[in-house]
């Protein structure tokens, strides 16, 4: 279980999680250069026509990485763990490593444009130790500042990065339910119908975590995929209904779009806020837990 809500946990670095394009383009050319990683991904696209998408334009010497294969542990059959469950280290020591990620040196993710499966790779590889950052707005981002983009496969020699558990806090449906009980914020990031049970178009039950507040992730950004200002972000927690002065704990459907709102909380000054990766589609494959519907 996580600290009390409210309370602090170690500080983020002070280049925060985020980079811009032009930022990121005058880090490149040193010794200490981070390695680039694409982690193109969207809902229900598999592996061949992710990687298709990275052949067709990446950033120059970027590898590309797997959301389900590296990122997730296979769905139990049960649905115990959500629909991406959390990684085993092991996994994801593999997956990085053949990305070309070394121990010690940062590492940057990005992916098409509004940063979700980067905020996943990025929340992931920050748990296990990994000094990682998103790049903001993407592909797109970088390509409307003009900066070179390369096609094909890039040469990308193995890395030998090493992980340590524990970068960031992590729940479970145990957690969360005592988080609840001891006042704890939850925000849930999918879309405000999903949460009110409207319009359940991917898990078998629908509705919300009783307690908890809809924050969908994509409002997050703005119309280039670039995440909003922190006034504006913490606009957003109040307009859920919570205080931007309390530490939150986020879920989604399956623990990506959650690390999302994870990302932009963290990268706006708020305080680093605790994961339910199994998400609602791990809350449900108990039928004991209460579920609820209709607006918070």
């Amino acid at each position: 279980m996580g600290p009390t809500p409210g309370t602090s946990i170690p500080p983020t670095p002070a280049a925060g999680p985020l980079v811009d394009p032009d930022e990121l383009a005058g880090q490149l050319d040193g010794d200490d250069a981070p390695t680039l990683v694409d982690v193109r991904w969207s809902l229900g696209s598999g592996a061949e026509s992710n990687r298709a998408a990275y052949l067709e334009g990446h950033l120059p010497g970027a590898a590309f990485l797997d959301l389900e294969s590296v990122l997730s542990d296979p769905v139990a059959e049960s649905g115990e763990g959500g629909r991406h469950p959390m990684p085993a280290p092991e996994r994801v020591r593999e997956g990085l490593r053949a990305a070309g990620v070394r121990q010690g040196r940062p590492v940057v993710f990005y992916d098409a444009r509004t940063s979700v499966s980067a905020a996943r790779a990025w929340w992931v590889a920050s748990y296990y130790g990994v000094p990682a950052r998103v790049l903001d707005g993407g592909l797109a981002a970088w390509a409307r500042a003009g900066l070179p983009v390369a096609t094909g496969e890039a040469d990308v020699s193995a890395g030998d990065v090493e992980l340590t558990a524990g970068g960031r806090e992590l729940l479970d449906a145990a957690d969360v339910a005592r988080w609840l009980a001891d006042g704890g914020q939850l925000l849930d990031a999918r879309p405000a119908d999903r949460f009110r049970g409207e319009n359940e178009v991917v898990d078998p039950v629908a509705g919300h975590i009783p307690g908890a507040r809809s924050m969908p992730s994509t409002e997050l950004l703005d119309e280039d995929g670039a995440f909003l200002p922190a006034a504006a972000v913490a606009g957003r927690v109040r307009s859920a209904g919570a205080s931007p002065g309390a530490r939150s704990a986020v879920y989604c459907g399956s623990g990506v779009t959650a690390a999302h709102v994870a990302l932009a909380l963290e990268a706006r000054g708020l305080d680093r806020p605790a994961v339910y990766v199994g998400s609602w589609s791990d809350w449900i494959s108990d039928p004991g837990r209460p579920v609820a519907t209709g607006p918070a």
